[in-house]
This record gives structure tokens, C-alpha cells and sequence, in this order.
């Protein structure tokens, strides 16, 4: 089996690019195939490239994991990762997060692997969160935020600078073909991990081997309910909100009268009308938490 490991030496704010020469040695002499990134593509177009049946490693946030995926959706290779980003949130889902980066590495190149759930939205693969609406808006300001922001900082940074211009699209959902609501749309999330943002925990039910979309679905909001139910958003305390609603299903839908702004993993999408995401179950390889606890005792490669 062939092992690819691609660094993105824009991620976290230029932290990989930083440590890019030693990821890349580290990589090498665990004969590894590695890779630097030339530009935004780039990572999708080498793990498109990379042979059937091998291991690609994806160094950095939750920007490169979503290059990666769309490399790898709908094929027998395994993803990887060494999370060194601003959010992180699909090794959060996998259970990596936290690890230190020659720890993450070792165990993404030898560990075994296992099988997680894949999500897909009008044709674009992804791994942890979908979100439309006013979540989307903020993960387009998160990328203007200051450099020394990462995480959930970031991410409520970019919340407030949206809230000023704050406008409701009005939308109907349905999920596995029967509409579940009509009406006035602060965020529509669909989630396959419990967290977005650098660890909101958005959907805290959300299990990405269930075969099934973790949704939850936030209504008629005013700036001022934004801002008093995020204490309880951070908490993981906001379902039981009166205009905050939670399903399960496999198919969801998302009707507007005009193009609504969305995100897949953090990165924005082109605007639509229509969204349509649906979950794969067990479609995707991954080498996580599980492979972590049931494999061997491995130890860091150095600093």
C-alpha cells in the first residue's frame, strides 16, 4: 500500500508552513510519498492522483481535509489526518484532536483503519458539517478574521460581524421526502459530526456511523435572540430553544426563493436555491479514534 502524505503549508494561519520541512522529512523517512501544496486545488488534484488502495494524509485544518475528501470520495483510498488548522472539526469527529502532530502522523500513516459515514450536498462530498443560511455568512467573514484568531475565537469574531446585517431568508425543509418546516431561516446545519466553528457543538447527538444526517434547524431569530441563546449554542444546551428544531434522516432538502449562502466543512459553496444532501453510510475510510485505541502503541516520531 502506498503512502501519500499532503501538506498544505497555508493552513492554521501558516503554522504548516512553518513546520512544513520537518512534516515533509518526518513523512520521508517513514517512506512516505509527500507533498507541498501550490494553491487552493492543489491538495484535491494530488489525492485524485494518488494510486487505488493507498493512505492519504491530510496536514492541516478543516480546509485541506475537504480538498482531500473531494480527492477521494467514491473511491478504496483512506484519509488520513494531521490536524494543524484553525478548526479542526473533522478530527474532532474522529477523535484525533489534541494530538500532537508527530503522534497524528505516525498513527495516519500505520494505523488501521475503519469506516465512517460520507455526506454529499448537489454533488460535493463532505466529511463533518454542511451548513446554510447565517452559518455560512460567518464562515465567509471567519476567512478575514485576524490572524491570531483561531477556533471558536474565530468563529465568534466572524458571528458578531454578520449579526449587524442580519436578514432571514425564508425557506422550506424537508427530510426523506416530508416537508418539516416552512418559514423564516436563521440556519439550516447538517452535520455527520457534532461540532462546526472549532468546536460549537452544534449537533452534540450527531454520530457519524449511524447512516444518518444529525439536522438542526434554527427559525425566526432576532439579533438580540442570536445573541442570548449562544451562551446555550457553546454549552450545547440550545435544543431545547422553542424555534430551534432537531431531526435525523438520510435525505435532506432545502428550498429558497432566492440563493442562500452555504458552507461544506467550513468551505464555502457556490449559492443556490435548492440544496440537497444526502448521507452515505460507512462510504468513506478513515483512520480515527477506534484504529487509535485498538491498534498498536505507537510513539512520537520527535518535536
Amino acid at each position: 500500500m502506498e503512502r501519500w502524505v499532503i501538506v498544505n503549508p497555508a493552513a492554521g494561519r501558516g503554522k504548516v508552513g512553518r513546520l512544513s520541512g520537518a512534516i515533509l522529512k518526518a513523512a520521508r523517512d517513514k517512506g512516505a510519498k509527500a507533498f507541498l501544496t501550490e494553491g487552493p486545488g492543489h491538495a484535491a488534484e494530488l489525492a485524485g492522483k494518488a494510486p487505488p488502495g493507498a493512505r492519504v494524509v491530510a496536514v492541516g485544518g478543516d480546509g485541506t481535509v475537504h480538498e482531500v475528501l473531494k480527492g477521494l470520495a467514491g473511491t478504496d483510498k483512506t484519509l488520513g489526518v494531521v490536524p494543524i488548522g484553525s478548526g479542526n472539526d473533522f478530527a474532532r469527529m474522529l477523535g484525533l484532536k489534541g494530538l500532537p502532530w508527530p503522534l497524528a502522523l505516525e498513527h495516519a500513516l500505520f494505523a488501521p483503519e475503519e469506516a465512517v459515514d460520507l455526506g454529499v450536498v448537489n454533488g460535493e462530498p463532505f466529511g463533518a458539517s454542511l451548513g446554510l443560511g447565517f452559518d455560512a455568512l460567518v464562515a465567509k467573514k471567519a476567512l478575514s478574521a485576524p490572524p491570531f484568531l483561531r477556533g471558536m475565537p474565530r468563529y465568534l469574531y466572524a458571528l458578531f460581524a454578520v449579526l449587524k446585517d442580519l436578514r432571514l431568508p425564508e425557506g422550506r425543509v424537508f427530510l426523506d421526502g416530508e416537508e418539516v418546516y416552512r418559514g423564516p431561516l436563521l440556519l439550516l446545519a447538517a452535520m455527520n459530526g457534532p461540532a462546526y466553528g472549532g468546536g460549537i457543538p452544534i449537533a452534540p447527538m450527531a454520530d457519524p456511523r449511524d447512516g444518518r444526517l444529525a439536522v438542526v434547524l434554527a427559525g425566526r431569530f432576532s439579533r438580540l435572540g442570536v445573541v442570548l441563546i449562544l451562551p446555550r449554542l457553546l454549552l450545547g444546551r440550545h435544543l431545547g430553544h422553542k424555534e430551534v428544531r432537531a431531526f435525523s434522516g438520510r435525505v435532506l432538502e432545502a428550498h429558497f426563493a432566492a440563493p442562500v449562502p452555504a458552507h461544506a466543512d467550513g468551505e464555502l459553496l457556490p449559492e443556490a436555491e435548492r440544496y440537497r444532501a444526502e448521507i452515505h453510510p460507512l462510504a468513506l475510510k478513515v483512520v480515527g479514534r477506534r484504529a487509535l485505541e485498538k491498534g498498536p502503541k505507537l510513539s512520537p516520531l520527535g518535536a
